[in-house]
């Protein structure tokens, strides 16, 4: 049996391994122009939070993302094995059909 030929181009470690980045005082800035006032008014934030409360509210997003996965699974699971699934409606726990 033979070996399998690779269908990488790219042979032994990966490219640019050994490639440093460059620091930016070599890096030549002048052919970029200088951004505007109303360039800079119309830019918003790109990646993560920068303050506590977008954080928080990022945080309690994943927390009812992560409840909501977990209900869907319950349910299906109920349906499943035919029992009720309990759940709290007006200050009470009730049981419901799946």
């Amino acid at each position: 049996m033979t070996k399998k030929k690779s269908e990488s181009s790219a042979r032994g470690k990966r490219a640019g391994a050994s490639v440093k980045p460059m620091p930016d005082s070599q890096i030549d800035f002048s052919d970029i122009p200088e951004s505007t006032e109303e360039e800079l008014r119309g830019a918003r934030r790109v990646g993560r939070p920068s303050n506590g409360t977008a954080e928080a509210k990022s945080f309690a997003q994943d927390v009812g993302r992560a409840l909501r996965r977990a209900a869907k699974i319950a349910r299906a699971t109920a349906r499943t094995h035919h029992t009720p699934i309990y759940v709290w409606e007006n200050g009470k726990v009730v049981a419901k059909k799946p």
